[in-house]
């Protein structure tokens, strides 16, 4: 069953047990104003508490963008005080797309540039068509990545290389993303989606709430000394212990059958 809510700047898709949220402002080459940050963070909170869905695909409308940033335009009328309000909440809906419990995938369309880029970091796995140009552009609007930026880059690439491409603003393509270990893949404009499924398809096919607890430990334990991250890695693993679908690996595995996953 495919279940789909639309919006004006968002559009989410619920099939099997993927979500694909799309970011829907082609004309704007997808750019963030605060009705959008909005939309966004509604679908993330309903994605979040719904155990169907075990892999989420964020991508942008049209072919040009997957997002070009902050809404310049609507940024020219805000007030100092409006400013540092769509400032907070893209940081805070970034931030609750990266502490989604099920892995995300960034299907980069086109350019993702300034806060596009960020929501592309904020992903677990990102794949990128050729010809998008990606980067950290904020310098040279005399601000800086406000959403995470200065923070995931150099945890994803080493902080030299981060600086230099946050303190330059320099723009770079999929291959170079690619070469700073930031792609999981570069694909075809054609095979993006299918792709990107095909990666949320495996996931899928795993016990869901052993793939959650993996996704939580490697997280959370990168952000630690390695014996603390040895920690929440057993208390992952003690919280699979119990479940029904651990048995039923093993009596799938004795029987010489799929296993059968109901998040259990």
């Amino acid at each position: 069953m495919t279940q789909s809510t639309e919006a004006k700047t968002v559009t989410f898709t619920h099939s099997g047990h993927t979500a694909v949220v799309t970011l829907n402002r082609p004309e704007q080459l997808n750019c963030f104003n605060y009705t959008m940050l909005t939309e966004l963070e509604e679908a993330v909170a309903a994605i979040r508490f719904d155990d169907q869905i075990r892999s989420v695909v964020f991508t942008g409308a049209g072919e040009k963008a997957f997002s070009a940033g902050a809404d310049l335009k609507e940024r020219r009328t805000l007030t100092e005080g409006e400013v540092r309000r769509n400032v907070r909440k893209i940081r805070e809906v970034f931030d609750a797309v990266e502490s989604l419990p099920q892995p995300t995938i960034a299907a980069v369309n086109g350019h993702a540039l300034g806060g596009g880029f960020e929501l592309m970091l904020a992903c677990d796995l990102r794949l990128a068509v050729p010809d998008a140009w990606m980067g950290l552009t904020e310098v040279s609007w005399a601000i800086i990545p406000g959403a995470g930026g200065t923070q995931r880059l150099p945890r994803l690439i080493g902080m030299t290389k981060a600086k230099e491409l946050i303190l330059t603003a320099r723009r770079f393509q999929a291959d170079e993303a690619d070469a700073l270990g930031l792609l999981n893949r570069v694909s075809t404009k054609a095979s993006l989606l299918e792709d990107a499924q095909a990666i949320a398809d495996a996931i899928g096919a795993n016990g869901p709430l052993a793939v959650r607890q993996a996704k939580m430990a490697i997280h959370h334990g990168a952000q630690t000394d390695l014996h603390t991250g040895q920690a929440i890695e057993a208390g992952a693993y003690e919280r699979i212990i119990p479940t029904e679908d651990r048995l039923e690996a093993l009596e799938a595995f004795r029987e010489k059958r799929p296993a059968r996953f109901q998040g259990r």
